[in-house]
């Protein structure tokens, strides 16, 4: 590994992913990466390795949080302040996300159709096949809405994300932003927020404001998912009214 790998990759990844890679994260990535095999990597596939790795990983280990302007507020969910933009860009992670224009019994309803193996097509209730796989990319979710079932899951959608230095904050899909909801958007995966307002602690993610790089961090993911349906009905037994 040389100096100018390290400076290559750092400087692809936040230039076009708007993604700070921690210098110590890095190395270890290529000390690790290089020393595993014999042959000489390229720098392109060292690079995307590192993407992937970066958008599977928590963001707190690795990612920069030396400038300030890549991180949220610390007092971002301040409800007094009524409005303020944030320049960004600031790379985040999904740590929750719920369909609010969906009725909670709807959503448990399109669970339990997953688990019996069927799945809305229109009107019509199909039964379907490999019901309980992973999609490569993580985009999909076990035993949450399938392909099928996702596409009724229109939003607008709650999310509750995490910056590299683990502050949290809740953000509302505003507009329909791509690559934003349940079956498609996995536990970890990474936005960037940019130029993004926010309203009274209230993230208001447009598709202006707010781009999907995707990825997952499986361990979160799986526990997410498994536990949906029995949150779901906690929430309805508690007395919430139907809808999230």
């Amino acid at each position: 590994m040389t100096s100018n790998t390290h400076t290559q990759i750092t400087t692809h990844l936040l230039t076009t992913k708007s993604l700070p890679v921690s210098p110590t994260w890095l190395t270890t990535f290529l000390t690790s990466t290089t020393t595993s095999t014999s042959r000489t990597i390229p720098l392109s596939a060292l690079t995307q390795t590192a993407l992937f790795r970066i958008l599977t990983s928590d963001i707190r280990d690795s990612l920069s949080t030396s400038n300030p302007s890549t991180l949220l507020p610390i007092d971002i969910f301040d409800p007094t302040i009524q409005e303020r933009r944030l320049s960004g860009p600031i790379p985040l992670q999904v740590l929750d996300i719920e369909d609010i224009g969906t009725s909670l019994w709807s959503q448990v309803e399109a669970i339990e159709r997953v688990e019996r193996g069927e799945a809305i097509w229109g009107r019509e209730i199909v039964r379907t096949v490999n019901v309980g796989e992973d999609n490569e990319d993580g985009g999909a979710a076990n035993n949450n809405v399938n392909a099928t079932d996702a596409g009724s899951s229109n939003g607008p959608h709650r999310l509750i994300l995490q910056d590299a230095v683990g502050t949290k904050a809740v953000g509302i899909e505003f507009a329909k932003v791509n690559g934003i909801g349940l079956g498609k958007l996995a536990i970890g995966a990474k936005v960037v927020v940019r130029d993004v307002t926010v309203a009274r602690g209230v993230v208001m993610l447009t598709p202006e404001s707010c781009m999907v790089l995707g990825g997952k961090i499986e361990g979160l993911d799986v526990q997410w998912r498994e536990g949906r349906k029995e949150r779901l009905l906690a929430r309805i037994n508690g007395g919430e009214n139907g809808r999230t």
